[in-house]
C-alpha cells in the first residue's frame, strides 16, 4: 500500500510503498477514505533528532475516516464495510479517565508505548491502517467522510474546550477566540452554534480575519498592540468570560489574560509555548486558566452528531495522497484556505 512517511529529522515527508497490515486478534483493518493534515502533523516533524521520542520512519495522520476492510478474530461490534471514523487518542482502556472514554487523559497510555495513530503509532496518511480496538471507531451514520475527518482533532479539541466553558457563556457575554484558522474557525463556529454569547476573534492575516467572520464571528480584530484595550472597550471593560488561544505563543497569552473578565476562563490551546501568570494583581479576579487536550470518545460521538444535523461545516482542500507532501508544505506555510485533506482512491 501507499503512505505518507516522516523518514529523516528534517527532511520532508514522503510518499512510499510499504506492506499491507493485517488485523490481529481484537483489530480492526480500516480503508481509509479520507486523512486531513492538522498543525500537529507540522509539529511532530519540527522536533530535533536529540528529542524525537519515536521510531522512523513513522506514517502520518491522526484525523482519519475510513471504511471497514477485515476483521480480526473476536471482534463483533463493527461489520465489514461499514463507514467509520477513528478516535485517535488510546488509552490503556482500564484507568478511571479511560473507563469514561476520556482515553486523552489516560496517564498509563505513554508508558505502556501506546500513542495515537500518526503521532507516535502508524497513521492514517496511508490506504489501509490498522486499529488496534473497534472502541476507537465510531459510526459516521451518512455524514461525508471528507468533511468528517478533520472534525476527529480540530474539531473535538475545539468541541471539549467549548463545551467546559458553555456555563460561562450566557446572553450579553463574550467569548475571544485567539487565531481563527483551522481548529480557531472551528470554535467559532461551535460558539455560534451553542451559545447566545458575542464571540470576537483575534487574527494577523487580513485574509483570516475574513475567514472569520465567515465562520460567524461578531468581530474580527487585528491581534496586534491594541486587541486587548479594543476587546475591552467592546465590552464596556468588562472583558470575555471565556478565551480560547489556539495560538498558545508568549504574546497572545499576555492577550488572553488581559482581556478575561472577572471569574472568566482562559483556555490555552496552541503550542506556541506561552504560559500565563495566575495570582492577585495579574489577572482579573477568580479567573481560571486550563489547558485542554484533544476530547473524549463521547465528544467525538457528539461533534459527529452535531455535523451530521448541519450544526458544523469545515471548510477542507482535497488532494490525491501523492501530493500529501506538497500540501503538508502548504500547511506549514499557513497557505490552505481549508484543513487538507487527502484521498487515498
Amino acid at each position: 500500500m501507499r503512505a505518507v512517511q516522516y523518514r529523516e529529522i528534517g527532511a520532508a515527508p514522503e510518499v512510499v510503498t510499504v506492506p499491507d497490515p493485517e488485523p490481529g486478534p481484537g483489530q480492526v483493518l480500516l480503508r481509509v477514505t479520507a486523512a486531513a493534515a492538522c498543525p500537529a502533523d507540522i509539529a511532530l516533524m519540527s522536533w530535533p533528532a536529540e528529542s524525537f521520542p519515536h521510531p522512523l520512519p513513522l506514517t502520518l495522520g491522526h484525523e482519519v475516516t475510513g471504511t471497514v476492510a477485515a476483521l480480526g478474530a473476536g471482534v463483533d461490534a463493527l461489520a465489514e464495510g461499514e463507514a467509520v471514523a477513528l478516535y485517535a487518542p488510546q488509552g490503556c482502556g482500564r484507568c478511571g479517565p479511560c473507563a469514561r472514554g476520556a482515553e486523552n487523559l489516560c496517564r498509563r497510555a505513554a508508558g505502556l508505548g501506546r500513542y495515537p495513530p500518526g503521532l507516535g503509532a502508524p497513521g492514517g496518511m496511508a490506504e489501509l491502517l490498522l486499529v488496534d480496538d473497534a472502541r476507537f471507531l465510531l459510526p459516521l451514520d451518512g455524514l461525508d467522510p471528507v468533511a468528517a475527518a478533520p472534525l476527529t482533532h480540530a474539531g473535538l479539541g475545539a468541541y471539549h474546550a467549548v463545551k467546559r466553558s458553555l456555563p460561562r457563556l450566557v446572553a450579553g457575554g463574550t467569548a475571544v477566540v485567539i487565531g481563527a484558522r483551522g481548529e480557531g474557525g472551528i470554535a467559532i463556529r461551535l460558539l455560534r452554534a451553542l451559545s447566545p454569547s458575542r464571540v470576537i476573534a483575534l487574527e494577523t492575516a487580513p485574509e483570516t480575519l475574513e475567514a472569520a467572520r465567515a465562520a460567524g464571528a461578531h468581530e474580527a480584530l487585528p491581534a496586534d498592540a491594541r486587541a486587548a484595550d479594543l476587546v475591552r472597550e467592546l465590552t464596556g471593560q468588562e472583558g470575555a468570560a471565556a478565551v480560547f488561544d489556539f495560538a498558545g505563543t508568549p504574546h497572545t497569552v499576555g492577550t488572553a489574560g488581559a482581556v478575561a473578565a472577572v471569574g472568566g476562563e482562559v483556555a490555552i490551546l496552541g503550542p506556541g509555548g506561552g504560559a500565563l501568570a495566575v495570582g492577585a494583581g495579574t489577572t482579573a479576579f477568580e479567573v481560571s486558566v486550563s489547558a485542554p487536550h484533544w476530547g473524549s470518545r463521547g465528544e467525538l460521538a457528539e461533534v459527529l452528531a452535531l455535523a451530521r444535523g448541519g450544526g458544523l461545516d469545515v471548510p477542507v482542500e482535497t488532494y490525491p495522497l501523492r501530493e500529501a507532501p506538497l500540501a503538508l508544505e502548504r500547511l506549514h506555510a499557513g497557505k490552505p484556505a481549508g484543513r487538507p485533506v487527502f484521498l487515498p482512491g
